[in-house]
Parts: structure tokens; sequence; C-alpha cells
């Protein structure tokens, strides 16, 4: 494909560098710059909370695509530097050390930073985000058997860091704000098994309860909660959701809301600029709706499928949100993103090692959730596409094949 100028790529993350491949692997011969704020290679942050954190990987082994690989396709690596500014008008972005870049064309892949706690004693140095390498690494050193560990926060990344500490030694709290874990993941009838599994395997899980202040205390971390609890531990992780890095468009006009707002093709109200991953507001055709996802799924493949349309593609991205998490010994896997729900049906039985649970509304499938049963989530995912109305009878009995339900 001939030239069509430059572009310029602002994130190098999971989506940044999944469009900036697609680009050469649909043969772009165009200029293009890939900026990322890290002084890392593109990586994937799966691992973060798992086997780098555990020590079973290497930093390399969280890598896209191998060093060299940037180099002998000619997508230009610049890192370590931050977009500061857009102009639109001039179509240049300002980075953080003076440089400019004009582009034709430009994507955003910013992705999202940390939600920060703001209490009293929140820049305390035993208090960890995880986010990148550096802050699993850092973390990793800490997690010494013995080491007493809070987590703020009973979302995916909390219990996965959860699991991984228990599995190194260390002794586990969990606090959660709302009455239940996982509330934005999964029904409530699946968030107390998984809770239950966890307790089982030492981690202690408390509800209903908001942090107020950290402070010193002894050499220990003292974390006030309401209530009046209080737990001293030797390190304290937070992990209450993210912010989606929209600031640098929504600076410039173009049109965001908790995230970067593009169609179903990534196109942004801005013309020359795109936008990608876990930045965007996008509209997916099969949900019919906006929807804001923070999935490995939706960075890589949301980022193929519009580096493509930049390309003359105009492919709509129209895919059924998949999100996984390893902890202990189960892997969960779940399709779709319902708003709401009315019925929650369990395929087999929840204290056996492999089981799913699918929510319904008005009888129409829209999520299900499969625990160390993942073929039963190429079925599930029809399902929640097709709007299936299963005999809930069928749907519950195991000797009932679910393909024969679709």
């Amino acid at each position: 494909m001939g030239s069509g100028g430059d572009i310029v790529i602002v994130g190098a993350g999971q989506a940044g560098a999944w469009a900036a491949t697609t680009f050469r692997d649909e043969g772009y011969d165009g200029r293009v710059v890939l900026i990322g704020d890290e002084p890392h290679i593109p990586y994937e942050r799966p691992p973060l909370s798992k086997g780098l954190l555990a020590g079973r990987q290497e930093t390399d082994a969280c890598w896209i695509k191998p060093i060299d690989h940037y180099a002998v396709a000619e997508i230009e690596l610049w890192l370590n530097r931050s977009v500061e500014t857009i102009h639109r008008e001039k179509k240049e972005v300002r980075l953080s050390d003076g440089e400019r870049i004009e582009y034709d064309r430009l994507v955003l892949a910013t992705g999202t930073r940390p939600r920060q706690l703001t209490v009293p004693g929140s820049d305390l140095p035993a208090i960890h985000y995880l986010r990148t390498i550096d802050d699993s690494l850092a973390l990793k050193n800490r997690l010494i058997p013995g080491t007493r560990v809070l987590l703020i926060g009973g979302g995916y990344i909390g219990l996965e860091v959860a699991a991984t500490a228990v599995e190194l030694g260390c002794h586990v709290t969990v606090i959660e704000a709302l009455p239940e874990i996982l509330t934005r993941a999964m029904p409530p009838e699946l968030s107390r098994v998984i809770a239950d599994r966890h307790r089982r395997r030492g981690v202690t899980i408390e509800t209903n309860l908001a942090v107020e202040e950290f402070e010193e205390f002894h050499g220990d971390i003292r974390t006030h909660c309401t209530g009046g609890r209080a737990f001293d531990t030797d390190l304290v992780v937070v992990g209450i959701g993210v912010v989606a890095n929209a600031e640098i468009a929504e600076t410039v006009g173009i049109r965001c809301n908790d995230g970067v707002i593009v169609d179903e093709f990534g196109r942004t109200s801005e013309t020359s600029v795109f936008a990608v991953g876990d930045v965007t507001r996008h509209f997916n055709p099969v949900l019919d709706r906006r929807i804001r996802l923070e999935s490995w799924q939706n960075a890589q493949n949301q980022a193929i499928v519009i580096a493509r349309n930049m390309l003359g593609s105009n492919k709509p991205y129209a895919e059924i949100p998949w999100f996984w998490s390893n902890q202990f010994d189960m892997n969960i896997q779940s399709v779709g993103h319902p708003e709401t729900w009315d019925q929650v049906v369990f395929r087999g039985e929840a204290t056996g090692d492999q089981f799913s649970v699918f929510s319904l509304l008005d009888g129409v499938v829209v999520s299900a959730h499969a625990i160390n049963a993942p073929r039963d989530i190429r079925y599930a995912r029809q399902m929640v596409a097709d709007r299936t109305r299963p005999d809930l009878r069928h749907l519950a009995d195991l000797d009932v094949p679910l393909k024969q339900l679709i």
C-alpha cells in the first residue's frame, strides 16, 4: 500500500503496539511513530498481577513483540516521553521534551491510569498501585513469606494480587467498600462463590468498609476504615478502578465522556484523529450502545480493526466483550457486558471444579461466566450475540450440550 502520510500513535501499550504493527502488516509504507511514556517497549499487562509478580516470568515474557520487531518493521519507537498537547489546526503533537511531530492521522491509545485514593496519608511509601512493569517489580520485591498485605478493592486486580501474594506465603486481607466483591464483573451469586474460595485459601475478605486514613504506626502502616475498623500491615495495594487518560483529547475539544468517544469505526469527533483501546468509549453494534472496556481482548482486537479502517477497510468493530482472570486454581472467563439482568442460572455445581453461570434479562442470555470451563465460552458468546432464549432447564442440565441451545 502506498504512503498516505505520517501516522502518529500516542500510547505504546497493547492497543498502540497492535495498531502500529497492523499498519505494517497491511502494507502501509508511510511513517509510523509510536510514542510511549514508559522506558519499556510495548508489553502486555495481565502478567503484572500474575506471572511477573509471582516470579514465574521475566519482563521479556510480557513483550507484545520482540525488541527487534520495531526496527525491522520501521516503526519509530519514541519511549520515555509523553505528549503534552495536540495542535489540531497544525496537525502536530508537542512532547514533554519540547519535540514536535507533525501527523496526517493521529491515533490516541493512551489507555488508563489507576484511580488514586486521596485520604490523609495516601502518599506513604508503603502504599502501592499496580499498572506498570515497574509497579509489579517493586511490589514483587515486597511479597516475601510472612508479609502482611492489605488489598483495597475487591475487583479482578485486587483478587489476582491477593491470590499471588498468598501463594508466595503472605498474609492477605482484602477490603471492599461495597457489600460484595467483583460487583462490576459478575452477579453476586457467583462473586460469593469466588469469595468463599479465596477465604478457603487463607484470604480474609471484609466488605462494606471504606478507607478513611493511613498512618505509620510502630513500623506498620495502619489503615483506618469506616466503623472504627483498623488494619495494621506491612504494605497496602490499592486497586479501586481506573481513570481514562482522555485529558489530552478533551482539552483540545475532541468529544469525551469518561473516555474518548468514537464510533464503531474508531473515529473521534475530529476527522484526522482516531482512538483505540481502554481509553475509548466506543459504539458496539452488537450491544447497540456505547461502552468503555478495560480488557486485553478489546485493546488488541479493536486496534487491529481500527488500523485497517484507517487504511480503507471501513469495517465496524463489533465483538462480544470477553474478559478473563486467573486466581489460584480458577480460570475465570466471561462474555457479555450487560447493564442489568433479572435471572441467574448455574450450569453445574458451584462447589465443583468446573461450572458456568448465565445471566438473563427477560429470558435472553446477556452474559456468561465460566469457571475452569473454557469450552462453554464459545457457545455462550454465540448466545449473547444471537440474543438466545434458551429453555432454562436445558441450560442448567449438563447432559444437554450447549451447542443444541443455539
